[in-house]
C-alpha cells in the first residue's frame, strides 16, 4: 500500500509541476505581449533622447563658435568699456590688430571674485567669425596673454580625457591633435620608412656590385672552359698514342 501511495504522489507531484510550467508560460507570453509596446515605446523615446542631446550639443557650440577667453588680463578695470579698452591695446600693441567696437558683442570675466592676485579670465563674443580666426592666428604673438577656445564643460572633460592617447601618439611618432571633442591621428611615413631601414640587413655576398658579380661569373665560366678544352686535348692526345703503337 505505501508504494502504492508513493507511486500516486509522484504522479500527483509531475502533473502539478506541468501544470506550474503551463500556467508560468501563459503568464510570461502574456507579460511579453504587454511589454512589447512599452519596449518599443521606450527605444523611441531613447532614440528622440539621444537626438535633442545632440541638438543641444550643437546648439552650445554654435552659440560660443565666435567666442575667446583671454587669461593672464590685470584685474583693475572700474567697468565693462576700460576692460574692453584694455583688450583692444594689447591686440593692438602685440598683434597688431585693430578692434573695433562694433566687432564685440559682449565682454565679462568669469569666475567668483577673489582676492587673490591672479585674475579671473575674460570671454571676448565677437560678432564675426572671421575675426576671431585672425585673432586665433596671431594668438602665439601675446606676450603677457594667452588665448584659448570657449568650451563647454562636458567638451573640457573629454579634451583632458584625450590628452594621455594624444601623448601616446606623439611618442610613436604619429602626428597626433584634438579637435574640438575628438582625437585625429596621422600616421608619419618617416616612421614606417626608418624601420624598413633597420629591419634589412643586406648579407655580405650582396654587398659586391652587380657588375662586378658578372665579371666574376664570366671569368669562372672562361676558366671552366678551357679547362674542358683541355681535358678533351689530352684525352684525344692519350687515345692517338695508343692506337698508334
Amino acid at each position: 500500500m505505501e508504494g502504492q501511495f508513493q507511486i500516486l504522489f509522484d504522479k500527483m507531484k509531475i502533473e502539478m509541476q506541468n501544470q506550474t510550467k503551463e500556467v508560468t508560460d501563459t503568464i510570461m507570453e502574456k507579460i511579453d505581449e504587454k511589454l512589447k509596446p512599452i519596449l518599443e515605446e521606450n527605444k523611441i523615446l531613447k532614440n528622440k533622447i539621444e537626438n535633442l542631446e545632440k541638438k543641444v550639443e550643437y546648439l552650445k557650440r554654435d552659440k560660443k563658435s565666435n567666442n575667446i577667453i583671454i587669461h593672464g588680463l590685470n584685474e583693475d578695470e572700474k567697468s565693462i568699456p576700460d576692460l574692453l579698452n584694455k583688450v583692444k591695446k594689447h591686440f593692438l600693441d602685440e598683434l597688431n590688430l585693430k578692434l573695433e567696437d562694433w566687432e564685440v558683442n559682449k565682454i565679462y570675466r568669469i569666475g567668483k571674485s577673489n582676492n587673490n592676485n591672479k585674475p579671473r579670465p575674460t570671454v571676448l563674443v565677437l560678432v564675426c567669425g572671421w575675426k576671431k580666426s585672425e585673432i586665433m592666428r596671431n594668438k602665439k604673438k601675446l606676450r603677457e596673454l594667452y588665448i584659448t577656445e570657449d568650451y563647454s564643460k562636458e567638451t573640457l572633460e573629454k579634451r583632458k580625457a584625450l590628452q594621455s592617447k594624444v601623448a601616446e601618439e606623439r611618442k610613436k611618432g604619429n602626428f597626433a591633435f584634438i579637435k574640438y571633442d575628438k582625437l585625429v591621428v596621422k600616421k608619419n611615413p618617416n616612421t614606417n620608412d626608418k624601420r624598413k631601414r633597420q629591419t634589412s640587413n643586406s648579407p655580405k655576398e650582396d654587398a659586391q656590385p652587380r657588375k662586378q658579380q658578372t665579371l666574376n661569373s664570366s671569368e669562372s665560366n672562361r676558366k671552366n672552359a678551357f679547362d674542358m678544352m683541355r681535358m678533351r686535348s689530352n684525352s684525344f692526345s692519350t687515345s692517338f698514342n695508343t692506337t698508334k703503337q
